[in-house]
């Protein structure tokens, strides 16, 4: 694994955040993470909105197109890890951040995941979500949104060799839902809206509209 990062002072904090965006977009026929919203990418917007919560570390875990969407990292206080596995699914781009964290900051002892196709996440949900674990101690902080939890989430690094053990697609919400004992959540409406087809970004620009006017 070789981890490369855009810049040169190194952040020293005790909470990362890793962006999971290897993933190939099939159903959108093109990489999500290059449709615009606010005038940039989801991709850059994502990161812009990591590094002004200024937690910690922001890893960025890039798989298909990686060559691509390396472009978006230009400028920005990240560090790059290629998942060279992604096609096996969404665990190994966890399994990926996670080995990644351990050889930047041993120490870190928790992490937040996000993914690219939530466009309405923010640095104040990113704060909420540190400030719950802060209050609470609980091991996982979730958002809740649909009747469910999940994403943008936060996990202690007593979870995290569970987290490493995920296979296939399976993601993070799996531990979440089966530890439930161990979960704080954070109201996060917004976060339904996830996109993964062209009708799905269509929609997400009519609640831009909505929640604008």
């Amino acid at each position: 694994m070789r981890i490369t990062n855009n810049y040169n002072e190194l952040i020293s904090n005790q909470c990362a955040i890793v962006l999971l965006a290897a993933g190939s977009s099939t159903r959108m026929g093109k990489p999500k993470q290059l449709l615009r919203y606010n005038g940039e990418t989801f991709l850059s917007h994502i990161l812009n909105i990591s590094i002004e919560q200024n937690a910690g570390k922001v890893i960025v875990v890039l798989g298909s197109n990686a060559e691509l969407l390396e472009k978006e990292l230009n400028g920005k206080k990240v560090f790059k890890v290629i998942n060279n596995r992604w096609t096996e699914g969404m665990a190994s781009s966890i399994q990926c951040g996670l080995n990644a964290l351990d050889e930047l900051e041993p120490s870190c002892d928790k992490v937040i995941f996000l993914a690219c196709d939530q466009p309405f996440v923010s640095a104040s949900l990113l704060n909420q979500l540190i400030n719950m674990h802060g209050k609470t101690g609980k091991q996982i902080v979730a958002s809740s949104y649909a009747n469910t939890i999940g994403i943008p989430a936060l996990f202690h690094k007593s979870l995290f060799r569970e987290l490493k053990e995920l296979k296939g697609d399976t993601g993070a919400k799996r531990i979440i839902l089966n530890r439930k004992e161990l979960v704080a959540e954070i109201p996060f409406p917004l976060g339904s809206i996830d996109v993964d087809t062209r009708a799905d970004y269509e929609a997400m620009k009519t609640t831009i509209l909505k929640t604008t006017f």
